[in-house]
């Protein structure tokens, strides 16, 4: 029967090492034969499992088909169990994300189903229980719970059946298990600490070791070496034994030596390395290296030729609950192989390099750690570069070692994977292990994954399951089956190219390689074809087919052109495409991309038939353009592409084709000139395409010169001098092919100047930089420049920019070193003529430009200099005679030419700044600069006088006295006094100006007259001005508010008062002055009238607020005489206004003055009594006189405020004595209130309160109910006060001793919750008759101070709330704050208290 390559055996070749490309190993020398038939009960479990099994099959490729199903699961999942411990149920799984880049399906996980039947079998016929382990080498052992191995071979069939039910019940489950290298030897580790070894060809029992360890530990690893007499095993107390095997006369023996003890850190995974068969010749494996973790640490140990440690690595930071895992395999290395070892615990992934070093020592070396984002608990290697990791979550990570890619992930649900907990427990011998290992035991699963020969098998509660990576024809297969075409192609690309990861089954070399792959990508992509047409939806919007062909078509020219099979493009894929119209837009489309990425550089005839028809008929000319200038011309019709080019005026095109197809570069330019020159040369207005027609034109000429293709690539070198030739010839000619009578001589160079002369001149300045060395086109340059001069000069076509733009074109080529071009220096002088003509004003600033551009490259020496000079002045060419100017280092000139030209004269400032700042300038110079600027000063400042201040703060700060008395204008002058002096005040770097006060004082004295209202802000910000000299200039202006500020800074309180008055006073006179002429005036000024009344109001307002703050201010340090010198005298004004204002029609005016009224004596109120403000108001005489009816608003507020103030002060004194009567009276309940003891003895002494029975005893009980001897308190010093008082107040003193120390006074007696609130003193005596006379009850009367204190806290504690006094204190303070002193704009009536009452407690 046949065989697939990789079911051949157990042993995959995947594990083998591949250097330096050599020839993979051949699979064929691990074949197993074959059993010939499967046992029923195996078949029948089968197909029980393949009616439940909710998977399907893909592929059964492992071991031998015909005896063995195995079943394979592609990125599925599996949760786990624990044979025996139930704690698993408890683990939390959650779903990971898959890995997204493009691997395949990586490894392949398939049932072993004849091995799951029959350890299912052996669990129900002869009760072998559930299984625990696995080990696999050259067979197959499963250890089971009743403590029975089951050994299967290759073929999943049962040979041996090691063990029986006595053993099991003696030695319990089989907890580790292991086989040496030929498969002869099998050694079992039990749950209860014994270790059996049987011979795997008879299934006899050879030793049974019970003494190798300390008893009561379960076995949790036993390992064979490379040395079949040696082997070493872990313990669940932690500790390492060395096991060697003798055979003496017959009589086998077993001796221990201990490796490592549990007592110095526990070992829960150790590994020896076992060396393939390829490598049992290495220089390492005499040292039979042992890697040993423990919950802290890695060792690497050598067991000979003597026992030595060569390694220690102590763990980094990680759970405590993570598992440490240990694997061997041997890497290739810098062209050699070593063993490494890869170790983990947690989420990081470590890798040691162990070498022998030629002095006979082993290196161990340190390589780059893998970081994953999971809990790793199983760690195993599938073959040198690759490691197959499970995590906590039961999700198996295949991983890419050299490159750290995560290939793919796989979910073990399924499985129900077997954990090892019962055994790191050691439940069997009583479970005595430390708490660590415990816990690192809920996540063991060491004897449920074994690797050998780059195959990994895994164990379940029920079945086995084996992996293995898969072959690089069946990746592409499993992704061929679940049609993801384009990831195939992805996939085996990189297996073309080398650079995919886990590669099995490619041998040979680099070439054979890829042609295998290539045809199995061919195949692919007629596969690919054939569904992407098959699968077309027939009905349905265009869109969605369009949508559905636009994700094949490219994948399918994509991946052809990268093997270079065009022909499989254009003959297979397209014929088949071509059957569908969408498909074949589709594919001509996608076409255009590779084409101008020049992947794609030849297309078929047919192909360009199609081509050029659908992108005309679907008007995509542009694209079709791209295409045509990129594509080899021998593939074209020339004579069908250029007409249709022509027609749509794809010229870029028609160039191409021209010049690549033809080798004619001259006829592309004849059909340009032929459509765009008619229309430059009658002056008609060009649209855009002609636009881009002549800068294509232009763009083809300059790369015709150059010897460049146009659009894309070079002239081939043996056409560049020919084409050159060409094109110069063509520029010259007198005459068009076509001319008519009309025509001007040459016609072409016309043409282009009046396009765009300057881009002309340009691509000519381009050509004459390459021509230097060649005799011919030096003559062809000397004729152009001819030309040129002869259809330009004296003609009125051209503007002056264009007749200056030739010139300096051509001063440039004149004033190179090696010019060989001759030019009459007359026309030099006759266009300096031109461009300075005064009586023409059209155009001056281009003029001037070009003239300056001219001048710039060096055609200043042609010209006679003071003929320039007198030509720039009179057509006011200001520049121009700046750069002459410059040239001579008349700088100082340089600033007239500023002044003079109206375009630039804000730049001067820049200019002097520059000039006066930078280094290389002498220091005449600037003098020189300076003298002419001080002259201009005038004109400066109305320029622009913040800029002049910059200037003279940086430059002229000696000079500015001088500038001020140049400055005649004291507008002017005032307005570069503030820049001045503002910027002074804003810099801290630069110095300071002398005179500086007077300078402050002037600028003053300046904005009395011109801005005074900005004075007070310039009073404020600056400090410069002398305080006297500044009062006289304010009283000259009489500026009074400012002359106040200056007064009150001076501390004349009085004086500035008197102003701030007297202000208030003028303003107040005109407010009178407006109301009485609004009595005399007409109706039609009414309205105005009224508006500049309330302006006037409004300016009081502000006056009266100026002052009311003034004396807010000064009135705390003054005493109450002078508080009345400062309010009164506002009052009196105030009052005097109203009475003038009295019996006047405008009633708003005078509520205003009323309202201002009451607001003065608001804010006096705070600091002059109310009786003095009545006796004030009494005594004054306008209220001297009649009925109080005119001050009877103000009398009613003020008693409006007293009766407020009242009302709140009653309030506030109920409540406090309120609050005082209801605690008092607590305090007093609380105090009377009977006690009642816990127990009836002294909790010092522990005895009964009446120890004896003949004498009265004084006894103390708390309100906490403990009881004390008086003897025993005094004993104990827990008194508050002096011993010798009569009545001591006491305290508990088990309560105080809990918290404050025993027998010590009590840190917080005020806070302790044992302090008696009543203290009750009993005799005690004998129960007989009259005892009621010898008993007596005293009531200790304890002082106030002292319950207070005690009683503080309980009561807190019952009356949590805010309480009413302070909320008062609080509403008190926030409407003083808000405004104090001031009446409440409120009635009485209207404010209401709201007070709750106090809390009601149940006694």
């Amino acid at each position: 029967m046949s065989q697939s390559p990789d079911s051949r055996s157990l042993l995959s070749a995947s594990s083998q090492l591949n250097l330096m490309e050599v020839e993979s190993i051949d699979d064929k020398e691990f074949d197993i034969p074959q059993v010939d038939t499967p046992p029923t009960l195996e078949s029948i479990l089968s197909q029980m499992e393949e009616e439940e099994d909710p998977f399907v099959l893909e592929d059964t490729c492992l071991l031998n088909t015909d005896n063995m199903d195995a079943q394979s699961y592609d990125t599925s999942s599996l949760a786990s169990s624990d044979s025996g411990d139930p704690a698993h149920l408890k683990r939390k799984r959650r779903t990971l994300d898959q890995n997204a880049a493009v691997h395949g399906s990586v490894l392949r996980l398939s049932l072993l189903k004849g091995i799951s039947a029959q350890i299912v079998a052996a669990a129900d016929k002869v009760d072998a229980g559930l299984p625990t382990a696995i080990a696999m080498s050259g067979v197959i052992a499963v250890g089971t719970s009743h403590g029975l191995a089951l050994v299967f071979d290759t073929n999943q069939a049962l040979r041996l059946c090691l063990g029986n039910k006595t053993t099991g019940a003696e030695f319990g489950a089989v907890s580790a298990l292991s086989i040496n290298h030929d498969c002869s030897r099998l050694l079992c580790g039990f749950a209860k600490g014994q270790i059996t070894m049987w011979d795997l060809a008879n299934g006899k029992l050879l030793r049974t070791i019970t003494d190798a360890h300390p008893p009561g530990t379960a076995i949790l690893h036993v390992k064979f070496t490379d040395d079949p007499t040696l082997a070493v095993c872990n313990d669940s107390g932690g500790s390492v034994f060395e096991l060697t095997f003798r055979r003496v006369m017959g009589m086998r023996s077993c001796d221990s030596r201990c490796l490592f003890s549990g007592s110095k850190g526990e070992v829960c995974c150790i590994e020896p390395l076992r060396t393939p068969p390829d490598f049992r010749d290495h220089p390492i494996t005499c040292y039979s290296l042992l890697a040993m973790a423990s919950l802290t640490k890695i060792l690497i140990i050598g067991l000979k030729p003597s026992l030595n440690v060569w390694m220690t690595l102590p763990y980094t930071k990680s759970d405590p609950s993570s598992v440490p895992q240990l694997a061997w395999q041997f890497v290739p290395v810098q062209k050699t192989v070593n063993p490494m070892l890869a170790f983990c615990k947690g989420d990081s992934v470590h890798f040691l390099l162990v070498k022998k070093e030629e002095t006979g020592t082993i290196h161990v070396i340190k390589q780059r750690q893998l970081q994953l984002s999971c809990d790793i608990i199983s760690l195993n290697w599938i073959n040198s570069c690759s490691l197959v990791l499970l995590d906590s979550h039961e999700k198996l990570h295949v991983v890419d070692r050299p490159t750290q890619d995560v290939l793919e992930t796989l979910d073990l649900e399924q499985v129900q994977l077997v954990y090892n907990s019962r055994h790191f427990k050691s439940l069997a011998t009583g479970g005595n292990v430390s708490q660590a290992l415990a816990l690192v035991g809920e996540k063991a699963c060491y004897q449920s994954l074994s690797s050998y020969a780059g195959q990994i098998v895994c164990l379940g509660t029920k079945s086995a399951h084996i992996m293995s990576l898969r072959n690089w024809k069946e990746r592409l297969d499993c992704l061929l089956k679940q049609e993801h075409f384009t990831e195939a192609l992805s996939l085996a690309w990189s297996f073309h190219e080398g650079t995919a990861k886990a590669v099995v089954g490619l041998h040979g070399d680099s070439q054979r390689r890829k042609a295998v792959i290539s045809d199995k990508m061919v195949e692919i992509l007629l596969h690919f074809t054939e569904y992407a047409v098959k699968k077309c939806p027939e009905q349905g919007k265009l869109q969605v087919m369009e949508q559905h062909f636009q994700e094949v078509v490219p994948v399918l020219v994509d991946y052809c052109l990268l093997l270079q099979k065009a022909d499989l493009l254009f003959n297979q894929l397209y014929s088949r495409l071509v059957e569908n119209m969408v498909a074949k837009g589709v594919f001509l489309e996608s076409l255009e991309s590779y084409i101008v990425a020049n992947r794609l550089g030849h297309i078929t005839t047919p192909v360009m038939k199609d081509l050029l028809a659908h992108y005309h008929d679907n008007d995509m000319m542009d694209s079709l353009e791209r295409c045509i200038v990129h594509l080899d011309v021998t593939s074209l019709d020339i004579q069908q592409v250029v007409q249709v080019c022509w027609n749509n005026q794809l010229y870029d095109a028609v160039i191409y084709i021209f010049n690549r197809g033809m080798n004619d570069y001259i006829t592309p330019m004849e059909k340009l000139f032929s459509v765009i020159g008619p229309r430059v040369r009658e002056g008609r207005s060009l649209t855009g395409d002609d636009v881009v027609m002549g800068n294509k034109l232009l763009v083809y000429i300059s790369c015709c010169l150059a010897g460049r293709a146009y659009p894309i690539g070079d002239i081939p070198e043996d056409l560049v001098v020919q084409v050159k030739y060409q094109v110069f010839e063509f520029l010259i000619r007198l005459h068009s092919g076509d001319s008519s009578q009309k025509e001007e001589v040459f016609p072409f160079i016309h043409t282009l100047l009046h396009f765009d002369t300057r881009e002309f001149l340009n691509v000519l300045a381009m050509t004459f930089d390459d021509v230097q060395n060649d005799k011919q086109a030096l003559e062809y340059q000397q004729r152009i420049v001819d030309i040129l001069l002869q259809v330009m000069v004296d003609n009125p076509d051209f503007t002056p920019s264009q007749v200056g733009g030739l010139f300096t074109f051509l001063a440039r080529q004149l004033a190179k070193p090696n010019n060989t071009l001759f030019v009459n220096r007359n026309l030099f002088d006759q266009v300096l003529e031109f461009l300075c003509c005064p009586d023409d004003d059209s155009r001056h600033t281009e003029r001037q430009q070009v003239l300056l551009e001219l001048l710039q490259v060096g055609g200043v020496v042609q010209f006679n200099e003071e003929r320039l000079f007198t030509l720039a002045e009179k057509a006011k060419f200001y520049q121009i005679c700046e750069f002459l100017y410059e040239q001579k280092h008349l700088y100082d000139r340089i600033v007239d030419c500023y002044l003079q030209d109206p375009l630039r004269k804000a730049e001067i400032f820049s200019y002097i700044h520059n000039l006066m700042s930078m280094p290389g300038y002498s220091s005449e110079e600037k003098l020189k600069v300076k003298e002419k600027v001080l002259q201009h000063m005038q004109e400066l400042a109305s320029l622009d006088p913040g800029k002049l201040a910059d200037l003279v703060v940086w430059h002229f700060t000696e000079e500015v006295q001088t500038i001020i008395s140049e400055l005649q204008d004291d507008s002017l002058l005032f307005q570069f006094l503030r820049c001045l002096l503002e910027s002074q005040e804003g810099s801290q770097s630069v110095s300071r100006l002398p005179l500086e006060s007077e300078l402050y004082e002037l600028l003053l004295d300046l904005m009395c007259r011109f801005e005074p209202q900005e004075l007070l802000k310039f009073l404020h910000t600056s400090q410069h001005y002398r305080l006297e000299e500044a009062i006289q200039i304010t009283e000259k202006y009489h500026c009074n508010e400012a002359k106040a500020y200056l007064l009150e800074k001076k501390g004349d309180i009085p004086g500035a008062f008197a102003g701030l008055l007297q202000t208030l006073k003028e303003r107040l006179d005109v407010l009178t002055a407006e109301m009485s002429g609004d009595i005399g005036g007409g109706v039609d000024g009414q309205d105005e009238e009224e508006a500049d009344g309330e302006f006037t109001l409004t300016t009081v307002k502000s006056s009266l607020n100026q002052i009311i703050l003034f004396c807010h201010r000064n009135c705390q340090n003054l005493d109450q005489e002078q508080r009345k010198d400062l309010w009164f005298p506002l009052l009196d004004t105030m009052m005097a206004s109203q009475k003038e204002v009295m019996g006047l029609s405008d009633k708003h005016i005078s509520d205003g003055l009323k309202e201002m009224t009451l607001k003065v004596l608001n804010c006096m109120s705070s600091f002059i009594s109310l009786p003095a403000i009545i006796q004030q108001i009494l005594q004054d005489p306008v209220y001297g006189r009649g009925k109080l009816a005119e001050i009877q608003g103000l009398i009613l507020g003020m008693l409006d405020t007293f009766t407020y103030e009242q009302t709140l002060l009653e309030t506030t004194t109920n409540l406090l004595n309120h609050d005082l009567h209801w605690s008092l009276a607590h305090l007093r309940s609380a105090v009377t209130r009977g006690l009642h003891p816990r127990q009836d003895c002294c909790n010092i002494c522990l005895q009964h309160y009446k120890r004896k029975q003949d004498t009265s005893e004084e006894i103390i009980v708390f309100s906490c109910g403990h009881l004390y001897h008086l003897q025993c308190l005094e004993q104990k010093d827990c008194g508050w006060g002096v011993a010798s008082e009569p009545q001591q107040p006491w305290r508990c003193y088990k309560c105080s001793s809990s918290h404050g120390g025993r027998g010590g006074a009590c840190s917080e007696p005020n806070r302790s919750r044992s302090a008696s609130l009543a203290q009750t003193q009993f005799s005690s005596g004998h129960q007989e008759k009259g005892a009621e006379t010898h008993r007596k009850k005293v009531v200790a009367v304890a002082t106030l101070d002292v319950q207070q204190e005690l009683s503080w806290d309980h009561l807190r504690g019952l009356y949590r709330g805010p309480s009413r006094l302070s909320i008062l204190s609080e509403v008190s303070h926030g409407q003083s704050s808000e405004k104090t002193g001031f009446l409440l704009p409120v009635q009485p009536e209207s404010f209401h208290l709201k007070l709750a009452p106090p809390p009601l407690f149940e006694e």
